[in-house]
């Protein structure tokens, strides 16, 4: 297997287990207003995030290979504004920018890695750009999935290994329970 190839393989299989993250704590909020809670006034709210990231996804890889990754069609100042969506809403808008970039990354070819693209007027190889949304989009999982904790609190599930399971965890077992 080419390393392009494996890079490719590999990048999907990361940005699959960052969606699933993400999916298994909306799974666990209960209510719209559970995806519109903000800690504070300077704190983005799970909806927001939601808003950005497919907003985000949309833009940069809607002609990828082609035009500039941010889209003049795009109001990225509007994604941080807390509106009143609907959980359905945030999920249907959720699932359009997960469309788009996997569509775009499942059409990629070994030989697209060192293409030059432009992002902002910003002109990176794909490689680079895949690097990029890596960390982006790792990022904002994150907030996700810790802003579901927080709220939650005490009847959060456990993602990964829970504080004081990690004995467990070694024992075998404690992962294949978590749905």
């Amino acid at each position: 297997m080419s390393i392009e190839k494996h890079l490719l393989e590999n990048t999907i299989g990361v940005f699959k287990n960052y969606r699933a993250l993400a999916e298994k704590s909306f799974a666990q909020l209960e209510g719209d207003d559970e995806y519109h809670y903000a800690p504070d006034a300077e704190s983005n709210s799970v909806a927001i995030v939601i808003k950005h990231m497919a907003g985000n996804m949309i833009s940069r890889w809607t002609d990828f290979l082609t035009t500039d990754g941010e889209k003049s069609t795009r109001n990225r100042d509007s994604e941080f504004i807390e509106g009143k969506e609907s959980k359905e809403e945030l999920i249907l808008y959720w699932n359009n920018g997960w469309e788009v970039f996997m569509n775009t990354l499942n059409s990629l070819k070994d030989e697209d890695l060192m293409k030059t693209i432009t992002i902002r007027g910003e002109s990176m190889t794909v490689a680079q750009a895949l690097n990029r949304q890596t960390a982006h989009y790792a990022y904002h999982v994150g907030q996700i999935v810790y802003l579901a904790k927080h709220i939650k609190s005490k009847e959060w599930n456990s993602l990964s290994i829970p504080k004081n399971k990690s004995g467990e965890h070694l024992k075998g077992g404690y992962l294949d329970n978590i749905k």
